[in-house]
Formats: C-alpha cells, structure tokens, sequence
C-alpha cells in the first residue's frame, strides 16, 4: 500500500493527496511533527525531514520527496 507522510495544512501535502484522490488510490497517512527536528520517521524512510514524503513499495519506491515529483510518478505510474 501507498504510504504518504504528511503535515496537516501543508499545501505541497495537499498537492499529493489531491492527485492521489483524484486517480482513486489507496494509502495510508503519516501525521508528521510540525518541528522538523522531530520528524525521525520521515529522515529514516527519506534521508531529509520535509514532507511530503511518498512510499510506494510496490514500485521500489521506498521515500520520495518534492511534491511536483510525487504528483509526476503518480500521474505516470497510476494515471
């Protein structure tokens, strides 16, 4: 299952959670911290702390970052 880490009130987060609900995907949220410091589960799937942060294991795809990137996997792999 898809996996996104995510802040809530984050536009970027916002961009990615559009796109996967416009293509109908599944996934499961993460509630991240607000204080970047605090986020060790995003550092630990992706090496840095933004959101968001998206996990596809179905593709190998275990930590993308930068939302304009994870709405072009998504619309390129799901659309």
């Amino acid at each position: 299952m898809i996996e996104l880490y995510r802040l809530s009130g984050c536009p970027y987060c916002a961009k990615v959670e559009d796109k996967l609900d416009e293509l109908g995907l599944e996934y499961e949220q993460h509630n991240v911290m607000p204080f970047r410091f605090l986020r060790r589960e995003v550092k630990k799937v992706s090496g840095q702390s933004g959101v968001p942060v998206l996990v596809d294991p179905e593709h190998d795809v275990s930590g993308m970052a930068e939302s304009d990137d994870i709405v072009d996997y998504l619309e390129r792999t799901y659309g």
